[in-house]
């Protein structure tokens, strides 16, 4: 068996102290690694959590105050210009004129998650933009969600009221994703009608008869939404009998807290931070930890593959574990807002370790690169995008890999529209101690208050994830004390920072934020550099199979594409991707020297404006590899199943080219590893 590195090992950060106007003046600056900022008491300048709530270390800045540049940038405006952008024309659920959250009292309308799961990522795609288009277009369905409201305080679609279900009892789960937009609305306008309606709403949620109450599958599964939402408007109102409805909440939601409640891979990504919501007012550490093992729990048993997901081709189950299994474009964008939210309560910087990682190796590939399409299940091994039924190796039956812009993947398509928003809302946050964090890089402009309330504009230019090196500028109209964060990857072996062209000095340890509190001035500038090492990452409980990684980017095999229309419109094709070159291969790893055959490529010059695609990679990694002959795929076109690690292979050693995961569409990235010794498996057909 090959004793490979494991890429989850304890780093330590260098860091060098140094003025540029002179040591004394470097003396009197404090430079300190913590796990999180301090939380005596609660930002100053932005909307927080009101006593009894825990004080969060971090604080979303309104949206707006984040610009994106850059990739990130170019993501949100494939987004505007594909099939998020043009939902009122693709998605029968989306016709204005016909549809339940516009005219409430019509029978036989369409009214239920869909319409508010697109809008809820429009709207923000539109703000984050400043697109005058969308943010029109997106009000127009506000306006009309605002008059739904009844006179008790019920909103949307009638027929909602008396669910089949929900045993004839209301279905609060569209109600919940309405809710999220509404607070981006508000966030974004300031508009004086939403604070007065969702108070309205809750009064009659407070109200509605605790027997009848989150009844149903998905509202019951789903209800720490809905308690975000009470959480939202209690920071703004400070109405005490809200923390009751927050109570209420947590007592009828299922019990995440005891365990993990639901395998359905949408319900856990999004469900299990219930515990930690609602731990911000219980005052008890073990409803955050009972999170964090929920989390364990998943990934330790379905999740042992790259890319930051797990195995959950609509439900997690037990014995499919592989990295053929899938997971749904929706468990992305949930997880990755899961990781968001959790990393504001509680402070940690591994969930944004998390969200990075769905989001640079797993997030880009379920959809086709101009976004004009999107599939159900994305899997870190996955040979073949065709439209065939893979079931029942994978659960659901029907197509599940092409790539379509229609109603084949009905909750996907709509709910895809939040995942690159929110990700540009939560680059930056606003901290507890007044001051302010780099919590997700990209190429970005942020404005925020600081200190004694002073706003200043910091601008990073980076080429991050793809480079290793970020730049801060900062534009101040007065000097102005604050502490600044800066989130140091766990994967990262030394991080360095420079200060006016001059290295700090100081050590500290991997994972959490180095943090530079003192004066700012005009023109000042800051440099992090995280130096990408090659790693190998051992899937031990996954057949001993490997990845491989450098910094938090995974590489997965290039694979020859075929892109073929096979259905669909010319302007809204359904499209499937065929394999033009072989993809069975294993890679040949020295275990004395396991990165020695290992060759990091970079391409020279900037990284193109879209990087996700096989043309436009910003690198690549060659490493030796064998064919393994007997790995084929199944009979319904799957990749078959990895077996024990090391593997026997007579075919001769090639040079494989490997690219960033998030750019293969056709990938293998948890490969086999190939042995010559006695403890090497022959491959078996199955």
């Amino acid at each position: 068996m090959l004793n490979l590195p494991i890429s989850d090992l304890r780093f330590q950060i260098s860091v060098v102290l140094l003025s540029t106007a002179c040591l004394a003046a470097a003396q009197d600056i404090e430079l300190k690694q913590v796990a999180s900022p301090p939380v005596d008491k609660p930002n100053s300048h932005y909307v927080s959590n009101r006593a009894p709530l825990a004080v969060s270390p971090f604080v979303k800045l309104p949206i707006g105050q984040i610009k994106a540049r850059g990739w990130l940038a170019n993501e949100l405006a494939l987004e505007a210009s594909g099939m998020t952008g043009h939902m009122e024309d693709i998605s029968r659920w989306c016709k204005f004129d016909d549809n339940a959250w516009v005219d409430p009292q019509t029978p036989g309308k369409p009214g239920w998650e869909e319409l508010p799961y697109w809008l809820k990522g429009y709207g923000d795609l539109g703000y984050v933009l400043g697109d005058a288009k969308i943010n029109n277009e997106s009000r127009r369905w506000i306006e009309a969600i605002l008059k739904t409201q009844r006179e008790d305080g019920w909103f949307g679609p009638r027929h909602l009221l008396a669910s089949r279900d929900c045993n004839g009892k209301a279905d609060l789960w569209p109600n919940m994703l309405a809710l999220s937009i509404l607070q981006s609305f508000y966030e974004a306008t300031g508009d004086a009608r939403v604070i007065p309606f969702m108070t309205k709403y809750f009064k009659w949620e407070l109200d509605y008869p605790d027997k009848d109450f989150l009844l149903g599958y998905w509202p019951k599964i789903r209800g720490g939404d809905n308690l975000e939402s009470v959480y939202w408007l209690y920071n703004r109102t400070g109405d005490a009998w809200l923390l009751a409805l927050a109570k209420k909440i947590h007592t009828h939601t299922a019990n995440w807290t005891g365990g993990v409640a639901n395998l359905h891979g949408v319900n856990f990504c999004q469900s299990f931070r219930e515990p930690a919501e609602y731990g911000m007012q219980a005052a008890d550490a073990a409803f955050f930890k009972a999170t964090e093992n929920d989390y364990e729990q998943v990934m330790q048993q379905f999740g042992q593959v790259p890319g930051g997901m797990f195995g959950a081709d609509e439900n997690a189950r037990r014995g499919f574990g592989d990295p053929r299994q899938g997971a749904e474009t929706c468990s992305m964008a949930e997880f990755m807002h899961s990781f968001e939210i959790l990393t504001r309560i509680s402070g940690s910087s591994s969930w944004s370790d998390r969200c990075e990682d769905v989001a640079f190796n797993s997030f880009p590939a379920a959809s086709t690169p101009d976004q004009t399409g999107l599939h159900y299940l994305t899997c870190p091994n996955q040979i073949s995008l065709d439209p065939a039924d893979k079931s029942p190796g994978i659960q659901n039956r029907g197509t599940m890999f092409s790539y379509s812009p229609g109603a084949v993947y009905r909750c996907c398509e709509h709910n895809v529209a939040m995942g690159w928003p929110y990700y540009a809302e939560e680059l930056w946050l606003a901290t507890a101690d007044n001051g302010l964090a780099a919590s997700l890089y990209a190429a970005s402009e942020v404005s925020a208050k600081v200190g004694d309330g002073t706003e200043v504009k910091l601008v990073e230019e980076t080429q991050y994830p793809f480079g290793e090196t970020i730049n801060l500028r900062l534009s101040t109209s007065k000097p102005v004390t604050f502490p600044l964060y800066l989130r140091v990857p766990a994967w990262c072996a030394a991080a360095e920072v420079s200060l006016n062209d001059s290295p700090l000095a100081g050590q500290g340890k991997g994972g959490g934020y180095i943090v530079i509190d003192r004066e700012w001035a005009e023109g000042d500038h800051l440099t992090l550099h995280l130096p990408m090492r090659l790693s190998v990452r051992v899937w031990e409980k996954n057949k001993n199979s490997v990845s491989i990684d450098r910094g938090p980017i995974t590489y997965a095999l290039k694979i020859g594409e075929k892109w073929e229309r096979y259905g669909g419109t010319d302007a809204w094709p359904d499209m499937q991707v065929l394999p033009t070159t072989a993809w069975n291969y294993g890679l040949v790893l020295d275990p004395k020297d396991p990165l020695g055959g290992l060759e990091f490529v970079p391409h020279s010059g900037p990284i193109a404006a879209n990087p996700f695609t096989q043309s436009t990679a910003p690198s690549e990694i060659r490493a030796k590899a064998r064919k393994i002959a007997a790995w084929k795929a199944d009979a319904k076109g799957l990749v078959g199943t990895l077996q024990q690690s090391p593997i026997q292979s007579d075919s001769p050693e090639e040079t494989v080219t490997l690219i960033p995961m998030g750019a293969a569409r056709l990938r293998i990235s948890q490969f086999p590893v190939i042995g010559n010794g006695p403890d090497a498996h022959e491959w078996k057909t199955p």
